[in-house]
């Protein structure tokens, strides 16, 4: 996607952590680690999901499609971020920027919406429990999931096509890990005041709207738990959403510091630090979250690894 017609830059160059030379082979190393590991997790908790005929209730379905967007984020920027880290002067074309921008905006939004309705089926499943097979049945099931991706493509394609419609005469170095909405429009030469306008209202939209729905839910449930009479009930409850609140809290308070603000007075460091705490760090540790606070889930794991031994010394 090169736009010669309009624009002199036809590459972005990512700055990545160049300014810190020294520190770029530890990096590289310490971030490979990392995504590999991410990549391992998420991968075993689809698994487990998937073989485990028990675990085909909404809960751990929702759980599922949630693994593959983080393993699907993380897989949009930490290959790139990887080659710049071992690169001097690290380009990317048109076409790769917008295509990582395009995925980051995809997956980052379909999680916003997932966890929204991450939210709703816990809500259902503890303030009605009797009626939760009817609230949360296969349709309401599917209309939530299908909702989550179809509203995440439609953010990304809105955004990503809106940002790369203004011409770029250089500079064309993006002072970020990866090609990223603010970073990217800092370098429009253009008036954005139009898009900065509609970023804003669709961040509060996309992100604020499904985080006062967690909230609203989790009040609701925070009342139903200290109405149980029974204390093993109010820690099962507790553990059950611990998880789920954990997992909104890394990612909903580092995303919209970001994205609310697209030209803000954070420093490039800073930005670059918060980037990486929801597309490296939450994608990380939503597998230890959830496996390790989740008894289900462990106890499908050693099912899962019993067969496997099983297997090997037949």
């Amino acid at each position: 996607m090169r736009r010669q017609n309009d624009s002199s830059v036809v590459e972005f160059i990512l700055l990545g952590f160049s300014h810190l030379p020294e520190l770029q082979a530890h990096l590289f190393r310490v971030f490979l680690v990392i995504y590999l590991m991410t990549l391992t997790g998420n991968a075993i908790i689809v698994t487990v999901i998937f073989l485990d005929q028990s675990m085909h209730i909404p809960m751990y379905r929702y759980l599922q499609n949630l693994s593959v967007v983080e393993a699907s984020f993380s897989t949009a920027i930490m290959p790139e971020m990887l080659v710049v880290l071992t690169s001097e002067k690290a380009t990317i074309s048109f076409g790769g920027c917008f295509a990582q921008m395009y995925f980051i905006l995809l997956f980052g939004g379909t999680e916003c919406f997932l966890l929204g309705a991450m939210a709703y089926d816990r809500f259902a499943a503890i303030c009605h429990p009797l009626s939760y097979p009817v609230i949360m049945n296969k349709r309401v099931f599917l209309k939530l999931l299908i909702c989550s991706w179809i509203s995440g493509i439609m953010v990304a394609t809105v955004q990503t096509t809106w940002v790369f419609s203004f011409p770029f005469c250089g500079p064309s170095k993006i002072n970020h890990i990866s090609c990223e909405t603010p970073a990217v429009l800092e370098l429009a030469c253009a008036d954005t005041f139009l898009f900065e306008i509609y970023a804003f209202t669709g961040t509060i939209l996309i992100v604020m709207v499904p985080f006062l729905l967690i909230l609203l839910s989790y009040i609701r449930i925070l009342f139903a738990i200290l109405r149980m009479p029974s204390t093993t009930g109010r820690q099962k409850a507790f553990s059950t959403c611990a998880s789920h609140l954990t997992s909104v809290t890394l990612f909903y308070g580092t995303a919209s510091i970001t994205y609310l603000q697209p030209k803000s007075r954070y420093s490039p460091d800073t930005k670059k630090l918060l980037s990486l705490a929801y597309s490296l760090l939450t994608p990380l540790l939503n597998p230890l979250i959830y496996s390790l606070r989740n008894k289900e889930m462990k106890k499908a794991l050693v099912k899962l690894w019993e067969r496997k031994v099983a297997l090997h010394t037949m």
